[in-house]
Formats: C-alpha cells, structure tokens, sequence
C-alpha cells in the first residue's frame, strides 16, 4: 500500500510508535524513527526488506528537530508521511501539578507536533500522495482527572490536526489525527488489576485496544483509501467516547 514512500515516525523505539512504523515498513514505507533513545531502524529493515534509519532527538527542541529533518533529508531525499506520535506523560491533580510537569508535556506532545510539521511541510507539500498524522487521544475530547497537561496537550493536536488540514487541503496533503483510547501498552501493564478491570467495564467492547489496533488506524490514513478524508479525529477506542 506504501511502496516506496518514506514515512517519518517520532516516538519510534518502543509502543504506539514502533508499532506504527512496523506497520507501514511492512507495507512498503521506507521509516525514518525518531526517539529520544535511537530506535532500532536496522531490525524494521531486516525484517521487512526496506530502507529505515533511527535517529535520536528531543522532539520538544526546536532547533534539534530542525537539524535531524535536515539529515533525514539527506538520507532519504523526500518525506510522504509523517506520523507525530512522540509523548509523555507526567500526572498530577492540578493543584498539584508542577509548572515544568506542565511545561514538560506540552513540549513533547504539542510542540514536538508543531516542530517536525513546520520543518518537514515544505517537503510533504512536493509529495503527490502527502500525509500529517498526529497521534491525540480520547482524554485530548473528554479531559481526565490528573492529566490536565496531557490532556490539554491532546487536545491542542486536534486543533494544530484542524489547523494545518485546512493550510494543507489545497496542496493535497491531508492531515488527520487519531485519538487511541485504553491501550494495551508498557504504561497500562504497570497499572493495579482493579483498575484495568474498571476500564475493561466501562469500554463497550470490553477489552483494550492494541497497538496493532492504532496502527492499522495509521496505515489507513496514510494510504490512498483515505485520500478524501482530512482535518478528521478517528477515536480508536473501542467505543468509549461514544
């Protein structure tokens, strides 16, 4: 479905990230993974017979993305897809809440956004098939109870995914977001039983969702069956923002 695109990954080493660019290498991207740890690029090529490259970058640094989507650049000659999905986490009640938690998380999960999308548009813009996907999330429409950071940072996504999807419209880039709801991943598997059980209850589905799940979200929009769908928020979360 990708053949001989390249596709940009950032939080590429482990989770959501890695999942995503194993899916679209597996369909024929070329993957550039950017992480703040360097993600292992060589075993995405091995495995699936196309050109990856991992590079180590702190998304939240300006000046620094500026520099690594230069030398992907240089690497690889264009750029077709980019998959914003770095993020963290740092939660607290907001009386709690530290400014640099605060700070911290708006930088990656927003910021970063803004920053691999400002450098890396103009070349997107001369693709014939070019994508911007932001990875949000379900507490980005709803809000949630500790993560006021994360949350507002989410929600920020959908407005830059807006944003850019009406700059973008006439240049034949689309860019849309997806918004994961409860996933099955390292932060989840550290949570206490009780809890995993009350999200299970209250997720019609009854389940988590996989990284396989987000993944296959990705694959779509970066491919040509969603080539009329742009400035969309796809909820990949089993039904519960319903």
């Amino acid at each position: 479905m990708l053949k001989g695109r390249v596709a940009v990954v950032t939080g590429a080493a482990r989770g959501i990230g890695n999942t995503i660019a194993r899916r679209l290498a597996e369909n024929g991207a070329n993957i550039a993974a950017v992480d703040l740890n360097t993600p292992d690029a060589a075993e995405i090529a091995g495995t699936f017979g196309v050109k990856a490259a991992g590079y180590r970058c702190d998304v939240s640094d300006y000046e620094a993305v500026k520099a690594v989507c230069a030398q992907i650049l240089a690497d690889f000659g264009a750029v077709d897809i980019l998959v914003n999905n770095a993020g963290i986490t740092k939660d607290n009640l907001l009386l709690k809440m530290s400014e640099s938690d605060f700070d911290a998380v708006i930088g990656v999960n927003l910021k970063g956004a803004f920053n691999f999308t400002k450098h890396l548009t103009r070349v997107i813009m001369k693709s014939p098939r070019g994508r911007i996907i932001n990875i949000s999330s379900v507490v980005g429409v709803t809000g949630n109870a500790g993560q006021a950071n994360y949350s507002a940072s989410k929600a920020g996504l959908i407005g830059l995914t807006k944003s850019t999807a009406k700059e973008l419209a006439g240049k034949r880039v689309t860019c849309n977001a997806i918004a994961p709801g409860f996933i099955n991943t390292e932060m989840t598997a550290s949570l206490p039983q009780s809890v995993l059980d009350a999200y299970n209850a209250a997720i019609p589905m009854k389940r988590m969702g996989s990284a396989g799940d987000v993944a296959d979200a990705a694959l779509f929009l970066a491919s040509d069956l969603s080539s009329y769908v742009t400035g969309e928020v796809l909820r990949v979360d089993g039904g519960m923002c319903m």
